[in-house]
């Protein structure tokens, strides 16, 4: 039988990556794009939709969201104190933003962008994500103190 406790976690990670997208990482969107700082075509919340089932890219996005959440909230499970949050924000920032760069569009069959262009505005906007996701593990009480 598995864990409940691991179960709990692993499900309010989920909740709480899905959330950090819409609150964190797309509010961010918003700031940068409001300050001229975002490269054209990046909307926050867009309701465009993702093929191939046409579901609301602000959706897509927290979906992905959460299924990162999932995967730090065990990698990071044992962290605590300046560590958590460090981990949290330096890992959303770096991995997720790699997989952004490299992995995501050849899977789109789209070419890989420009890497130095594209990777400190990515890891930003991820960072924030990654910190805003740790913060509402902990709000949920799904983290150590």
């Amino acid at each position: 039988m598995p864990n409940t406790s691991a179960l709990r976690l692993t499900a309010l990670a989920f909740i709480a990556g899905f959330l950090a997208t819409i609150i964190f990482h797309q509010g961010l969107v918003l700031a940068l794009n409001m300050s001229g700082l975002m490269p054209a075509g990046f909307k926050p919340w867009s309701l465009d939709p993702v093929p191939p089932f046409g579901v609301p890219t602000v959706i897509s996005k927290a979906f992905w969201g959460g299924l990162w959440a999932m995967l730090l909230s065990q990698l990071l499970r044992n962290m605590s104190g300046l560590r958590y949050w460090l981990m949290w924000t330096l890992v959303g920032a770096v991995a997720l933003s790699v997989v952004a760069i490299f992995v995501v569009p050849p899977l789109k069959g789209q070419p890989v962008p420009d890497f130095l262009g594209r990777f400190p505005i990515y890891a930003l906007v991820n960072a924030a994500w990654g910190f805003g996701a740790a913060l509402l593990l902990r709000m949920f009480g799904a983290t150590r103190a």
